[in-house]
């Protein structure tokens, strides 16, 4: 099953008789609250105007559990994921379809989230928002409740030691940029650098300006280049395992299974005790 869709595929799937559940995840990383200014409202963006008959699903509140020891956006408590996404209208038998406003990393964590819980069906809209052209609604969608009973370890997960190990063994991803892999700038956690032994791979390069993926071809190519070769085991994390979350969606896409790290460089780094490296090199 391919994991994206397109806007075409979708207009035609939301026309047919067994259309997918629509969920809207718009999103940003933002560091604006350090500086004392608003942060983006993916809500009020949502009620703006959204894709007909979609529901919002909160990131912050929804898909993650609150920040703490085990990083920035941790894994949801299984039961309150369940109960999140059976209000949204979620099934196990039907198709989701998840889409933010075109960066793709929200979309991407909701996929990733509902794929591990053991959804069989989720796919992200290629290029978000912005790709639609059909129209747009300002009511707020009130599905009938699902019925999706999350069924977690449907895909690959790590922990620190994980990564750590998967460093050694395989070929680990860092999805962030590369100025905060070189441990140039850190924004937002304690420290910068990276995973001993971690790959620079930033998200972005894996789509074009328009957000959407490149082809499978090319994205094949570029992980290959970066040490996706053979049966060598992949990982990914990022800054706090949403941006990682499109690496392997990205990953998916070329037909290579990565492992997420969730907890990623926001758990890593806040323990002192773990090894940090800096500069352009993975070691």
């Amino acid at each position: 099953m391919n994991a994206i869709i397109s806007a075409s595929d979708l207009a035609s799937e939301l026309a047919g008789p067994h259309p997918p559940v629509l969920l809207d995840v718009r999103w940003q990383l933002s560091v604006a609250k350090a500086a004392g200014e608003p942060s983006f409202d993916g809500r009020a963006a949502y009620e703006a105007g959204h894709l007909p008959g979609a529901v919002f699903v909160d990131l912050d509140r929804e898909l993650a559990s609150a920040p703490g020891g085990k990083g920035r956006h941790p894994l949801p408590d299984t039961e309150e994921f369940g109960a999140a996404m059976r209000r949204a209208g979620v099934s196990s038998r039907r198709p989701v379809v998840v889409y933010d406003g075109g960066q793709g990393w929200a979309a991407a964590r909701a996929w990733w989230l509902l794929r591990w819980a053991g959804h069989p069906d989720v796919r992200v809209l290629d290029g978000g928002l912005t790709a639609w052209q059909g129209p747009l609604e300002t009511a707020v969608s009130e599905p009938a409740e699902g019925d999706f009973s999350p069924q977690p370890g449907a895909l690959a997960l790590l922990d620190a030691d994980g990564a750590a190990a998967l460093a050694r063994s395989g070929v680990l991803f860092d999805a962030r940029a590369g100025e905060r892999y070189r441990g140039e700038v850190e924004p937002i956690d304690p420290v910068g650098g990276h995973i001993p032994g971690a790959v620079s791979a930033p998200t972005n390069d894996n789509a074009g300006p328009d957000g959407r993926f490149l082809p499978a071809e090319e994205l094949r190519a570029r992980f290959k280049a970066l040490g996706a070769v053979g049966d060598r085991q992949v990982g990914v994390y990022c800054g706090s395992g949403v941006s990682a979350a499109h690496e392997v969606l990205a990953l998916a896409v070329a037909g290579i299974p990565a492992a997420l790290y969730v907890g990623s460089w926001s758990e890593w780094s806040s323990d002192p005790s773990r090894p940090v490296a800096v500069g352009p090199d993975p070691q």
